[in-house]
């Protein structure tokens, strides 16, 4: 018989953060037979997260349960946790509980499936934060959340053509056509092409930078030649063989712009292959990129303050529900250029 677990939450609650029935936690709990190893891990970490949010659940007589649905690398869906987490304490008028649905890769089959879970069989829902592909299917699940009173706000790309109440992010096209001002400063005169990297075209937000990328790259350069590699979800493993074979194949690349991530990976092969850009634009002051700041690889990191997009994103549901006061509104963030010189120090890695 496996052994019992301690824990103060109540059976009710673990339920409702982990999706499984109370009979299910009761077994758990009790370390009675019949409980999948599957349904154990998802206990323990429901009971993980009630733990880190305990404080905040104790302020407010109604609580809201939002579900944070994100298809993105770990180090950004770790980030946007952590982000969330920090503000909980300090959401009002409601307690806010936040349940998450974390995938590494862009699946517009698996967004679908999660998004039509959440409110069904009994699991109360009473709004979405999410990262996903900018698709049809996409939409519809959204429209269908919206058919059942449960708002949808997109975060740091955009769902175009649905039904979601606001986007919370940065200012997509701004950061873009910044990137593309900075490699000319730093090339000037010299020559060389740029090598774009995306995780996957099918998310807006990226999409967004790219297009501002090449139009403004086009005026303020209009002789360099940009060179695009896609779908590769940001992941390392997947980047470092297609920017080692497009840097084979094109000798001129003297500048990056990682509009998705997996910038290890990038700096990686482009040492392997003795080609060290002359200037490096990546996006969010995630630990590695933090590293690769401080260590000379990255230029400029393209910043935005992912605390200030949970708070926004929460106030936006709450509008939706009419505990605060107002219509929910869309909110695009500044970008801002952070260099070795000015990390902001909650971002410092030691």
């Amino acid at each position: 018989m496996a052994p019992q677990r301690s824990t103060s939450h109540r059976v009710r609650d673990i339920a409702e953060q982990s999706g499984l029935s109370e009979a299910t936690i009761d077994r758990v709990l009790h370390g009675r037979p019949g409980a999948s190893p599957r349904a154990v891990q998802a206990v323990e970490r429901a009971v993980l997260d009630l733990d880190r949010q305990q404080t905040q659940l104790r302020l407010a007589a109604r609580t809201i349960l939002l579900d944070v649905v994100v298809q993105a690398p770990s180090r950004f869906s770790s980030a946007v946790r952590s982000a969330l987490e920090d503000e909980l304490p300090a959401a009002r008028p409601a307690a806010v509980r936040a349940r998450f649905h974390l995938r590494e890769n862009a699946d517009v089959d698996a967004a679908v499936e999660v998004l039509d879970g959440l409110g069904r069989r009994g699991r109360v829902c009473h709004g979405v934060i999410l990262k996903a592909p900018d698709d049809p299917g996409v939409a519809a699940a959204i429209g269908r959340l919206a058919e059942r009173r449960i708002p949808v706000v997109t975060l740091v790309t955009d769902v175009r053509h649905s039904a979601r109440v606001a986007y919370v992010g940065l200012d997509n096209a701004a950061a873009g056509a910044t990137a593309a001002y900075l490699v000319t400063q730093v090339l000037g005169d010299r020559p060389g092409d740029v090598l774009l990297t995306l995780s996957r075209s099918s998310f807006f937000g990226e999409r967004e930078r790219a297009a501002a990328f090449g139009a403004a790259l086009a005026r303020l350069s209009p002789a360099r030649r940009v060179h695009t590699i896609t779908d590769s979800d940001g992941l390392d493993a997947t980047m470092s063989a297609l920017v080692s074979d497009l840097l084979a194949a094109q000798p001129k690349v003297r500048a990056v712009y990682s509009v998705g991530g997996g910038n290890r990976a990038i700096a990686e092969a482009c040492a392997a292959a003795d080609r060290r850009p002359t200037v490096f634009i990546a996006h969010d002051l995630d630990e590695d990129n933090v590293e690769l700041l401080r260590s000379g690889v990255l230029t400029a990191v393209l910043h935005h303050d992912l605390h200030a997009d949970m708070r926004n994103g929460v106030r936006q549901l709450m509008r939706a529900h009419r505990l605060l006061r107002g219509a929910p509104t869309s909110v695009a963030a500044n970008v801002e250029v952070v260099t070795a010189y000015n990390i902001p120090p909650r971002t410092r890695v030691h």
